[in-house]
């Protein structure tokens, strides 16, 4: 059994790191190490041959996969560095989606529904954590992030209709754009979350007038945003220098009047239309009394014609947003944020939006071909590092490379953090607002405001939340491990088996857990206060050694940044 002291120990040295925690941050941004990224490629071969394949680092593996996965492994790294980027995005592109629908419906029916909700947690755990779909299902993560619904709320009570929603998104990961739109507009619980369902037509008489909420956040957080963009992302403006607005209110009622005369599917009338377990999981039905047949006011000045149906009504507003110019370097910026940088240049955007417009095959909104430029752009991978390069990873992403480096499971199999977004301040689907857990537009007082750059990842980076986040990694590493004998089935806890093999040798040990942890790129520094706290800890205290080697890398600000 772990003692008290060991947790001594790993708290003295966390200071000694946060004190140099700028240092470690500027030399794991500015270490211009060897780099064989995306647009590295060497010269062309001889004999009219295509050059040969660049070589990809183990450095290049693991940002690699921490973009596109929930954490580099070792394995998968080896595999990357054997097959090369594009063939195994190529594999990712092919494989289906693993669902969280089949496993939830499969639990033994509980008093409560929301009761499920942590079924629903536990799954999107075992999906980041082992499912072979890791691209798909990073992609439908920062897609949850952008076209938000929340158990927190209306939907605590529909553990089946968030499960579903989070399939819908991992379906249309890699899907055309258009169609995400439709499935998310139809979902019953965007529905819910936004109340377009049960959404009225007017009736002065009764006052009742079209709810405006979703239209509003359909075009403000999920397609288009507030002002017109050029295509790098950058704000036009007018004559007077002011930017210029994508919609006003006209538009906004306008969207709201198509948006009506939508319900749950399957009642015989709009009035008794209820929810159950099977039209929770299925697009919402249009009930035509009461959708309004007048004309509306789109974007870009386009009206509605009278007398149309809901359904013509729908197809022709979503084909209004989805042909906007701003749609494309929109979308390009929030998944690069995403996924690969925070700060990405207007070029970078460009060039993704560039993809959006047109997949090289004149279609446009192929979010496979979008995913494919983000990774593949030289940018992604940039051979010259600079300190605007990566992002801080998202809590959530801290802890799932964690347990996939270190086989992180409970001998039941499941993960129990269904209160995920009290520890981490995030968690699947458990937003507190529609506009996410943070802004992609936060920029914390300082150097990085004043620099105009953003870091959106640091609005919930609280004094609490990293503490907090902190002592959790102290519990994931000295007690939640393997060799723990005194451990509940269902308690997730990660091998420490061969660190403690090389515990005796502070270096292996060191090498060990940067090779798993950071690629091999654990600065000097770090590595300098880790290897003086392993030699206060006798030799014969080996599980202590490896715990605190991994426990210091991991609360470490090269670990927290995602290069």
């Amino acid at each position: 059994m772990l003692t008290t002291p060991i947790f001594q120990r790993g708290a003295r040295g966390l200071g000694r790191l946060l004190v140099l925690g700028t240092a470690l941050v500027l030399a794991a941004c500015g270490d211009s190490g060897s780099s064989a990224g995306a647009g590295s490629g060497g010269g062309s071969g001889g004999g009219g041959q295509p050059p040969p394949a660049p070589v990809i680092s183990r450095a290049d593996a693991f940002q690699f996969l921490n973009q596109a996965t929930f954490g580099a492994t070792e394995a998968e790294a080896a595999r990357l560095q054997d097959m090369g980027y594009e063939a195994w995005i190529d594999e990712q592109l092919a494989l289906p989606a693993s669902l969280q629908l089949p496993f939830v419906e499969s639990q033994p029916p509980a008093q409560f529904p929301f009761q499920l909700q942590e079924d629903r947690v536990d799954i999107w755990f075992r999906h980041a954590i082992g499912a072979p779909d890791q691209l798909r299902q990073r992609v439908a993560f920062a897609l949850s992030e952008i076209m938000v619904v929340s158990q927190l709320g209306a939907l605590n009570n529909a553990p089946w209709a968030l499960a579903d929603y989070y399939d819908m998104l991992a379906r249309n990961a890699f899907g055309n754009f258009r169609i995400l739109m439709e499935d998310v507009t139809l979902h019953p619980a965007m529905g819910v979350y936004l109340s377009m369902l049960g959404n009225q037509k007017p009736d002065p008489a009764l006052n009742i007038r079209p709810d405006e909420n979703y239209a509003r956040e359909l075009m403000q957080l999920f397609t288009i945003g507030l002002v017109e963009l050029e295509p790098d992302g950058t704000v036009r403006t007018d004559a007077r220098g002011d930017p210029i607005p994508t919609y006003d209110q006209a538009v906004i009622e306008g969207f709201a009047h198509v948006f009506t005369g939508w319900h749950f599917a399957g009642a015989p009338s709009f009035e008794l239309a209820r929810p159950t377990r099977q039209n929770q999981v299925q697009p919402m039905q249009l009930y035509p009394d009461f959708h309004d047949t007048g004309a509306k006011r789109l974007l870009g000045g386009a009206t509605l014609p009278p007398g149309q149906s809901g359904e013509q009504d729908l197809a022709a507003a979503l084909d209004n947003i989805f042909g906007h110019p701003n749609v494309g370097p929109f979308i390009a910026a929030r998944l690069i944020e995403r996924l690969v940088t925070s700060n990405p240049s207007p070029g970078y955007l460009e060039r993704v939006a560039a993809t959006f417009d047109d997949n090289g095959a004149g279609v446009r909104g192929d979010l496979g071909a979008v995913v494919r430029a983000i990774l593949l752009d030289p940018e992604a991978r940039p051979a010259t590092r600079m300190d605007t390069d990566g992002k801080l990873k998202e809590p959530l992403l801290r802890l799932t490379q964690l347990w996939r480096a270190y086989d992180g499971a409970a001998a039941n199999g499941s993960y129990a953090l269904g209160a995920a977004y009290i520890l981490f301040g995030q968690g699947p689907l458990q937003s507190p607002s529609v506009f996410n857990f943070f802004s992609p537009f936060y920029a914390p007082p300082g150097e990085i405001k004043d620099r105009g750059l953003v870091a959106p990842e640091l609005q919930i980076a609280t004094e609490f939340q990293n503490t907090l986040l902190t002592n959790l990694f102290a519990l994931y590493t000295f007690v939640n491990n393997q060799q723990n004998p005194n451990l509940r089935d269902d308690q997730v806890a990660i091998d420490l088996g061969a660190e403690l093999a090389v515990a005796d040798d502070p270096e292996a040990l060191i090498d060990l857990v940067d090779g798993k942890l950071l690629g091999g790129e654990m600065s000097a520094p770090l590595r300098a206060e880790i290897a003086g706290m392993l030699a206060e800890i006798p030799a014969s205290e080996g599980l202590a050694r490896a715990a605190e080697a991994v426990y210091l890398t991991v609360t470490s600000p090269e670990y927290a940044y995602q290069r």
